[in-house]
């Protein structure tokens, strides 16, 4: 296997994940999201600024992003390379599941570090909460519902999205662990998600702080919640 076959797997799935989909939607409507609400170009404060239809294509085109990288795309790029290395399609498909998955992870890493350092805004990104549901939709569907189901009931009971998805981060590892046998996707989830806890600093000073946004309340701007 030749080495650089993992580099076009993550790059592609980096490049993949750095689509700015916010940033974009909202930039179409003649608006900077890095200037509104709370300054994330993610799928909340799309919603926040654009309204409900612009949030629910953001969130679903974020996830598609994360979920199209470990199903979709690796093979894709394998196709792609076989020109180049004789037979590499062939010896990826008749390999075994877990060799399979190691190639599906490290896209999954890639989708996830594309979309929170995105290459197309000086590397400044989302939280990545979307693209990470759609990786774990394509590598452990059971361990993320249990997080979505998590995220739903928290942000609902509080008004408050983001300690909804700061408690599915934390929810995701334990359920991965329970419900897929494969060390490295465990190890790799605890590092994901300890990432999209810390991408959430600034919501957290500010929960403490009592000026986090809430669903339905009054949107502050970028500047007034730094």
């Amino acid at each position: 296997m030749p080495y650089s076959s993992y580099i076009w797997v993550a790059l592609a799935a980096y490049l993949l994940g750095s689509i700015p989909f916010g940033f974009l939607v909202a930039k179409a409507k003649g608006v900077d999201l890095r200037t509104m609400g709370s300054g994330n170009i993610g799928a909340t404060n799309a919603m926040r600024v654009l309204g409900k239809p612009a949030g629910i294509f953001v969130l679903l085109m974020d996830a598609l992003k994360g979920y199209a990288a470990c199903a979709l795309f690796t093979p894709m790029i394998f196709n792609s390379l076989a020109p180049h290395y004789s037979g590499l399609v062939v010896f990826f498909q008749n390999q075994p599941l877990e060799f399979q998955l190691k190639f599906q992870v490290l896209a999954g890493i890639g989708a996830v570090l594309g979309h929170n350092y995105t290459c197309w805004l000086k590397f400044k990104g989302g939280k990545g909460i979307a693209t990470t549901a759609g990786v774990y939709l394509a590598l452990a569907p059971v361990a993320v519902l249990i997080a979505i189901a998590t995220w739903i009931i928290l942000t609902l009971l509080t008004r408050y999205v983001s300690i909804g998805s700061i408690a599915a981060a934390l929810v995701l590892p334990p359920a991965v662990w329970f419900t897929r046998d494969h060390l490295l996707l465990r190890l790799v989830t605890i590092a994901l998600c300890a990432l999209a806890i810390l991408k959430h600093k600034k919501n957290i000073q500010r929960l403490l702080a009592g000026t986090e946004n809430r669903i339905g309340g009054k949107t502050q701007t970028a500047e007034a919640t730094k």
